[in-house]
C-alpha cells in the first residue's frame, strides 16, 4: 500500500532532529570554544549540527514523495529483545559474562519465527567464549566469567 507521504523518511528525519537538539539542550553550558582551540562543547554541537542537518534532510524527502505504509509493530520481537537485555542485566553480576551473554542470546532468539534452535544455541555459546575471551582475558576488564 502506497502512501501520500513516506512516513519512515520523515520520522526518522524527526528523530535525528529531535536526538540533536537534546544535544545541543545539553551542552549548552559547555564552552564552544574553535576549530584551533576545541572547548568541551565543541565535538558533540558539531555532530549534533550534522545530525541535524540528515535530519532535516530526511523529513523534506519524506514530506515530498511518497512511499509505503508502516507495517503494524509485532510484540513478540519486541518483548524478545527487551527480554535479552534484561535478562543480561540481570545475570551479568550473579552468573557472570558468559552465563549472561548465553541466557541473552537465547531470550533475543525467541523473538522470531525463523529461529533454528541449533544454530541459536551455537551462536550463543559463540557469542559467550567470544565476550569472555575478550573482555575478560585480553582487556582484563573486572567482570566475573563465570558464576564460581
Amino acid at each position: 500500500m502506497t502512501t501520500r507521504f513516506d512516513l519512515q523518511d520523515a520520522l526518522f528525519g524527526a528523530f535525528l532532529v529531535a536526538v540533536a537538539a537534546l544535544t545541543f539542550y545539553a551542552t549548552r553550558t559547555l564552552t564552544f570554544g574553535s576549530p584551533a582551540d576545541m572547548g568541551p562543547g565543541f565535538m558533540p554541537r558539531v555532530l549534533a549540527g550534522i545530525a541535524m542537518a540528515f535530519g532535516l534532510f530526511f523529513v523534506a524527502r519524506g514530506l515530498s514523495r511518497g512511499g509505503e505504509a508502516i507495517e503494524r509493530p509485532h510484540l513478540r520481537p519486541f518483548a524478545a529483545v527487551l527480554g535479552a537485555i534484561a535478562v543480561f542485566a540481570l545475570l551479568g553480576v550473579k552468573a557472570g559474562l558468559a552465563v549472561a551473554a548465553l541466557a541473552a542470546v537465547l531470550v533475543a532468539a525467541a523473538g522470531s519465527d525463523e529461529t533454528r534452535p541449533v544454530e541459536a544455541v551455537l551462536f550463543a555459546v559463540a557469542l559467550a567464549v567470544a565476550s569472555v575471551l575478550l573482555f575478560v582475558t585480553a582487556l582484563a576488564l573486572p567482570i566475573p566469567a563465570w558464576p564460581w
